[in-house]
């Protein structure tokens, strides 16, 4: 469904990607892992196109490449993107929100509907007539998802789902990818949080420093607590 390699990105002229290889599989949960500032954040960006240059390598989505496509043109393809600073529209209501992204008329893909984001999240149905401005960010993150999942994609991007999120909250958010994992749908999720990985992840990618170090099986992630120590914990 989605191959990158090669991918090297820039802000300006601040090179951040050096040399991204990733895959993804129709219905496969893939986990991006590694330090802040590593790259996580701005690999999901370079696929949607997302205030960042895409200088070298390429992105393949389902054999056409995103590279040079504008944003809304990804998200037609079938791209959701759910970022991490979430962008939610805070005059509007729960349900003005979730009428925003428009129709997708395409046959080969799960059509959303407001209720059945609102089976997900039942938290959003009971506050539907609410601001999305005076929500928690627990809240806010469950609306941002919903909405992601109204546009129909074949490939949903996560970037820190349960960042900075009370801890009951930040479970409420694992369930709902479980659940969508259960689903079918395709999921890229950058994570830190090693039960997070447990839980969702089929494989991992490990960054540092714009470069994918490491890929393989959850299993394989597990066996080699040198991963662990050398890409995750703070030195």
């Amino acid at each position: 469904m989605l191959r990158i390699s090669g991918l090297q990105a820039a802000y300006g002229k601040a090179e951040v990607l050096h040399g991204i290889d990733l895959e993804v599989a129709p219905g496969e949960v893939v986990c991006l892992i590694g330090r802040n500032g590593v790259g996580k954040s701005s690999t999901m960006k370079s696929i949607v196109r997302d205030q960042i240059a895409v200088t070298g390598g390429d992105i393949l989505f389902e054999g056409r490449s995103l590279a040079r496509m504008r944003p809304h043109d990804v998200i037609r393809r079938g791209v959701g993107y759910v970022p991490e600073d979430r962008r939610v529209f805070a005059s509007l209501s729960v349900l003005e929100n979730l009428r925003v992204p428009r129709p997708v008329r395409a046959q080969d893909r799960r059509r959303w509907t407001v209720e059945e984001v609102f089976q997900l999240f039942p938290q959003l149905h009971d506050y539907r007539n609410r601001k999305a401005g005076v929500m928690s960010g627990g809240e806010q993150q469950m609306l941002s998802v919903a909405r992601a999942l109204l546009t129909c994609p074949k490939l949903l991007l996560l970037d820190e789902p349960h960042e900075g999120l009370a801890p009951k909250i930040a479970e409420e958010v694992v369930d709902a990818i479980v659940e969508l994992k259960r689903e079918g749908v395709s999921m890229v999720v950058s994570e830190q949080a090693l039960n997070t990985i447990r839980r969702c992840a089929d494989r991992v990618y490990v960054i540092d420093r714009g470069v994918t170090v490491w890929s393989g099986t959850v299993e394989g992630f597990y066996a080699d607590p040198e991963i662990t120590r050398k890409y995750l914990m703070v030195q």
